[in-house]
């Protein structure tokens, strides 16, 4: 593992690896078992690789050897397998038409189904396969990190699959607390919304997207307690900022470069920070035309740019905008005297600019 490039080469080899086998264990079984392959395979396929990143990143600042690089690839890529599983899900939970610019996995077992002639439902099958896709994927994952720990000492590979195991539940738990808003959002106190909407945050992007990938690559090269406490210090505030970014652009970003409809988290009826500063500065009459336009799925292009127009205006892009530089500054200061690797600074850093910068 020479470079960084050398190294996301070797995960995407591995992924091809990955859907080789599956491929190979699925033949025999039917067009059926094709179709549930083929999906899998465009679910796998595209996408940053960010949690592989800071997994190989953590690896390599704890003092990662090239002897465990394997094992580092094959965690790295359990990783992706994993998050293709969850956005499998996630879509199916928010009815999202598109990931990435094709149809979302639900979407495209729906289209199989009426290509097919199939009788039923072709939207009920799409959304329960894409259920059972997103658990065969988790399955996988599985595979993959157990495959990256055979051979390890067992203490190494213990902390590791602890690590991955947290990650699994916190990610989950996240996800639950998300669609609670959605419910719970107008009960709850008004000044509350934007620390609840934070937490979400935390334990559905910044913990499973950046702190635990590298805790967990720090895990495989033996980390020790000051090295991971650094990783963690930095990687939060990183995820802060990543998804906050992603807020950010489920509203503004440009859907020929996102892949998905501009202000589709507006349509979804997404509980963002964005929308909680908006909601603090608005009067009462303000705040009862967000809400009864927030999450209706047939929201035109016009509302969506009146609402866009608000969140500018009551000045919550900018606080966002703020909070973000405000995350990345924290992250930048974490590594200052952080006991690792000198030469793993400027990748760390650059992860972090990258997070916070991007436009998909």
């Amino acid at each position: 593992m020479s470079s960084s490039t050398e190294a996301i080469a070797a995960v995407s080899q591995r992924l091809e690896k990955f859907l080789l086998t599956q491929a190979e264990e699925l033949s025999g079984w039917g067009d059926e078992a094709q179709t549930l392959h083929d999906v899998a395979a465009g679910a796998l396929r595209g996408g940053k690789r960010l949690r592989a990143r800071f997994l190989l990143a953590g690896f390599r600042a704890c003092g990662g050897t090239a002897e465990r690089a394997d094992a580092a690839t094959s965690v790295a890529a359990a990783l992706e397998v994993f998050h293709a599983a969850a956005l499998v899900h996630d879509d199916v939970i928010d009815n999202s038409d598109t990931r990435r610019g094709q149809p979302a996995a639900h979407r495209a077992l729906a289209g199989a189904h009426a290509a097919s002639g199939w009788t039923g439902d072709a939207e009920a099958f799409g959304r329960n396969g894409a259920i059972l896709l997103g658990d065969l994927l988790v399955a996988g994952s599985d595979d993959l990190v157990e495959a990256g720990l055979e051979g390890l000492p067992a203490a190494t590979a213990q902390r590791a699959r602890a690590q991955y195991a947290q990650m699994r539940r916190e990610v989950t738990v996240g996800q639950f607390l998300d669609i609670a808003e959605e419910a719970a959002w107008i009960p709850a106190p008004a000044d509350t919304h934007a620390e609840r909407a934070l937490r979400v945050a935390s334990l559905k992007s910044a913990r499973y997207s950046v702190e635990q990938p590298l805790l967990i690559g720090a895990s495989l090269a033996d980390a020790d307690t000051a090295q991971r406490a650094a990783l963690a210090a930095f990687g939060h505030p990183v995820g802060m900022a990543f998804q906050l970014r992603d807020d950010v652009l489920g509203v503004f970003g440009d859907a020929s470069v996102t892949g998905k409809p501009a202000g589709d988290d507006l349509r979804e009826g997404k509980r963002t920070v964005l929308v909680a500063f908006a909601r603090e500065a608005l009067d009462d009459d303000g705040r009862a035309a967000l809400d009864a336009t927030l999450g209706d799925p047939a929201l035109d292009d016009a509302t969506v740019e009146r609402m866009r127009r608000v969140l500018v205006d009551t000045g919550a892009l900018d606080r966002v905008e703020e909070l973000i530089a405000g995350y990345i500054a924290d992250a930048d200061r974490a590594l200052a005297a952080a006991p690792l690797r000198v030469d793993a600074l400027d990748e760390l850093r650059a992860l972090a600019a990258a997070s916070a910068d991007r436009v998909t």
